[in-house]
């Protein structure tokens, strides 16, 4: 396995370490640990492209896995979003995006799955609009971790913490409108695979 599938799996497998250390509420500074894997992990996805691309080690595993990787990444801290954010209107409100982001992704990977699987055996990359959705969902997330961070060290700090959550939800739903976009236009690029008069 090549450097850039071994970022990929990395990535894969901190996934659901991240998810236990945001939710577990007896790990000291839960949410400061949770930013730093998560930063981590979303740094490998910056650069496990980067290499395979500058070093022509672009593989079908790799062009197929890190979308995947970064579908079980961003999934994660949205379900633990659902679950930890203050209120209830908001809870409401990631309940939705997670839903359209989930909605969006089953349409995409059966679409991946039914080109692997047809005559040609095609895999079929990331987009542009998928990787930009991809780039808006974690810098949200980011952003809404930081705010359970800063929450941790400086509890007296409501208004700021209250700020940074509505920011967080305002970037998380500009991420929905482009995991909307990102989806048609995906359909729309690979609709040959679905003929199913072949």
């Amino acid at each position: 396995m090549n450097l850039p599938n071994k970022l990929t799996v990395a990535r894969a497998v901190l996934t659901p370490v991240f998810m236990a250390v945001m939710l577990v509420s007896c790990i000291p500074l839960r949410f400061t640990a949770a930013l730093l894997i998560f930063i981590v992990a979303s740094l490998t996805d910056l650069f496990d492209g980067r290499i395979a691309r500058s070093r022509n080690l672009v593989t079908s595993f790799g062009k197929f896995l890190d979308p995947v990787a970064d579908k079980m990444l961003t999934t994660a801290a949205m379900l633990g979003f659902m679950i930890i954010l203050p209120t209830h209107s908001l809870r409401v409100q990631m309940t939705v995006i997670t839903f359209i982001t989930l909605f969006r992704e089953f349409i995409v990977s059966s679409v991946r799955v039914i080109a692997m699987i047809s005559d040609n055996k095609k895999v079929i990359a990331a987009n542009m609009w998928g990787k930009l959705k991809t780039v808006f969902q974690m810098i949200s997330i980011i952003l809404g971790l930081t705010a359970y961070s800063f929450k941790e060290f400086f509890a007296g700090f409501t208004a700021v913490f209250d700020i940074s959550t509505i920011a967080f939800i305002v970037l998380s739903w500009i991420a929905a409108v482009f995991t909307v976009v990102s989806g048609v236009i995906y359909v729309l690029n690979n609709k040959e695979v679905l003929d199913f008069s072949k």
